[in-house]
């Protein structure tokens, strides 16, 4: 708080000196030479009291960054105020600056118009066409934020004096080597949090398995978004970093021993005061109010998203609209892109590479209205804030996120079914549309995958798992690629079967069998219906797709002791 005060009152100092005739003016005149030095002197004070209150004020309850450019308005009113009360020399000079602060907050003002071009190199990504193909043997984070939440809140009467509390914002983070979603447990008001001082601790679920249930950790926190005066975390970051330029809000990562740090993403104006490129992040050890800062390039390992949400969602306006600076973003739109911004945080979804790095997924489509074509789409590394931009196949045209989300509206409209949470991949070579599927309530239901180049290919199931086995079988009745491989060859074969798997996906059942030979095939009842009754024993002829995978792809299937 202090640090604040001597702010204000260096400021308010010279708003006080300006504002204030220090000659002789246009009250002084019909006054005494010695009242008139009082009544200045008097002045001066009243003034320099009252600007040191207004900017204390300000400053503490906005938590704006202590940089004397944000003074800009007060410098226009203290330059016109001090102009007015002067006369002579003094009112002559005090007109200069006043017409120099109207030049400043012109300059401030008009940012925008003008550094387009800034803001467009400052993001500009690397070009790609295609994301590596996705490895089935990696689970995707496929857990949707709106069903954990509702897991969580449902297991909050895990936490000791739950009145007090409630539930705070998710985030996806990797803990000791497994994909998590963290949500840390709030005070419910300024009364609970008198009573209370401190948090009990955060929950934690699984991002990968919508069967597992949520586990409340144990970490008492005093520096939280929802505490109040100098241990709200905003608040906290301020006073320790006062210059400092934070862009999104603040988000909770531990580390794989589960302690608790709350962090948040600073960096620079691109110019004046408009625009953000972020630098680093500022840490706080949520127990102990330890705070520490780090650029990117030094990050803890622990950390996963430095760079924020919002940080990132901002770069993809850059990198969409101002290709061609700011009048064509408004006018003629050429090679205008827009972010979806269908996306589960800020418009954007975090997700995890096979390399175990969390990325922000975009993806792009036309600013005319009624189109729902994907233009590309973007991975932004939220460590480091590398970007890639992927354009596709040229030859092909991709759905977009909104239109993979009304075909799953209307695949499920009798039971009012929606999509959240859609995320590209690239299956078996086929850029395809993972998306969960929820209920009314929130509840998980199914996992859809469509192709986003063929749409009429589509599969559900109950798990992303089963839905890629169905897809794979799937992309190769409808003439796709399986596994990158478009010209996989044609190949038969024939044994005694010796072991077989199955299992439901969906309305169909998916056949995992073995020959004597060593060989194993996968086989949908969607494309080979009499496939249920395969057993153990059996004779077989099959037509397959020599894709050089562990599990052979089946295109046709014989059973001689049923033909």
């Amino acid at each position: 708080m202090g640090s604040i005060i001597l702010f204000a009152a260096v400021v308010a100092l010279v708003a006080a000196l300006i504002v204030s005739p220090l000659t002789e003016g246009k009250v002084e005149r019909r006054a005494k030479e010695k009242s008139a030095v009082s009544t200045r002197v008097v002045g001066l004070v009243i003034t320099l009291i009252f600007f040191t209150a207004l900017i204390t004020g300000y400053y503490y309850f906005t938590n704006l960054d202590r940089n004397f450019l944000a003074l800009w308005p007060l410098l226009i009113v203290a330059t016109g105020l001090g102009a007015f009360a002067s006369s002579g020399i003094e009112q002559k000079v005090k007109g200069l600056l006043f017409a120099a602060s109207l030049v400043l907050g012109a300059y401030v003002l008009s940012a925008p118009l003008f550094n387009a071009t800034e803001k467009f190199e400052a993001v500009e990504m690397d070009e790609q066409m295609e994301i590596t193909a996705f490895d089935e043997t990696q689970t995707p984070a496929s857990v949707p934020p709106q069903f954990a939440r509702n897991k969580m809140k449902k297991a909050f009467g895990q936490v000791p004096n739950t009145s007090y509390y409630e539930l705070g914002n998710l985030q996806i983070q990797k803990v000791d080597g497994e994909y998590v979603y963290i949500a840390p447990v709030e005070f419910s008001g300024f009364f609970k949090w008198r009573n209370a001082d401190v948090t009990p601790g955060y929950f934690t679920m699984s991002a990968t398995d919508a069967a597992a249930n949520p586990k409340f950790i144990e970490a008492e926190m005093a520096y939280t978004p929802s505490s109040y005066f100098n241990k709200n975390i905003e608040r906290h970051m301020r006073m320790k970093k006062p210059d400092a330029i934070f862009y999104g809000e603040p988000q909770l990562e531990v580390d794989d021993s589960g302690k608790p740090f709350y962090i948040r993403s600073y960096g620079d104006f691109i110019s004046a005061r408009n625009g953000f490129d972020v630098k680093g992040i500022v840490a706080v050890d949520a127990a102990s109010g330890a705070t520490a800062t780090y650029p990117l390039a030094e990050v803890p390992a622990f950390i996963d998203g430095a760079v924020s949400p919002e940080s990132v969602s901002l770069e993809n306006d850059y990198y969409g609209e101002y290709v061609h600076g700011f009048w064509n973003s408004i006018f003629g739109k050429k090679d205008v892109k827009l972010p979806s911004n269908e996306g589960t945080e800020a418009n954007v979804s975090p997700i995890f590479d096979a390399e175990g790095d969390m990325m922000y997924f975009t993806d792009f489509t036309s600013p005319k209205e009624g189109v729902d074509s994907m233009l590309g789409y973007s991975l932004t590394n939220a460590r480091t804030g590398e970007s890639t931009y992927f354009t596709g196949n040229m030859e092909d045209s991709y759905m977009d996120s909104r239109g993979n989300l009304q075909i799953i509206e209307k695949q499920f409209i009798e039971k009012e079914w929606s999509g959240k949470m859609p995320v590209l991949y690239n299956f078996y070579g086929e850029t395809s549309w993972l998306t969960p599927v929820l209920d009314s309530n929130g509840f998980l239901q199914n996992y859809f995958i469509v192709s986003a180049a063929n749409p009429e290919i589509s599969v559900y199931a109950a798990t992303p798992n089963d839905a890629l086995r169905l897809y794979k079988t799937a992309l190769q009745r409808g003439g796709s690629t399986v596994d990158g491989t478009s010209d996989a060859e044609e190949a038969e074969a024939s044994g005694i079967v010796e072991r077989v798997f199955k299992e439901k996906a969906g309305d169909f059942t998916v056949v995992s069998f073995l020959l004597e030979d060593g060989t194993n095939y996968i086989v949908s009842s969607e494309n080979v219906p009499l496939a249920i009754y395969l057993q153990e024993g059996d004779n077989v002829t099959l037509t397959y797709s020599q894709t050089g995978e562990l599990f052979l792809p089946v295109k046709a299937l014989t059973i001689k002791e049923i033909e």
